[in-house]
């Protein structure tokens, strides 16, 4: 039985989608291996590998063609795509923080977040080194209160 001509140009559809993804998932991967910092080599591991599995997996569905396969190919793509870039945000982070990142960025916002004095926790008021009562005493200044007599 030959398939309809709507069947066919899906299957070709597919094909041609599963192959541009998998030749941008790979090129992305030759851009992690090529490029010189971290900040680009989180850039080539997110944006191509993103839209790469998203071409993949609307290849596949375009082949298989069942509801039940598109449900689980749509969950994989979501989450692919939620995890995906957070992964990446988290590595270029802890690469800053590290001093990993050797570039000139043109905007530095994370310089100031990391250079202001650590919050201290909710109920407790931030002491002021010029106030004599900034920090509570618990007993004398020269060390801890002297041992109890047996």
């Amino acid at each position: 039985m030959n398939p309809s001509p709507w069947a066919q140009a899906a299957d070709t559809a597919g094909a041609f989608l599963v192959f541009l993804g998998a030749a941008i998932c790979l090129l992305g991967s030759i851009g992690m291996v090529k490029l010189p910092e971290v900040l680009s080599r989180s850039h080539a591991s997110t944006k191509p590998q993103a839209l790469g599995i998203l071409l993949v997996l609307v290849g596949v569905e375009l082949r298989l063609r069942t509801g039940n396969d598109a449900g689980t190919l749509a969950l994989i793509i979501f989450f692919q795509l939620l995890t995906g870039p957070v992964a990446s945000h988290l590595v270029a982070r802890s690469a800053y923080r590290v001093g990993g990142i050797h570039a000139d960025l043109l905007f530095d916002d994370l310089d100031e977040q990391l250079s202001e004095e650590p919050a201290m926790p909710t109920g407790h008021p931030r002491p002021d080194p010029g106030r004599e009562d900034a920090a509570p005493k618990d007993g004398p200044e020269d060390g801890p209160p002297p041992a109890p007599d047996r």
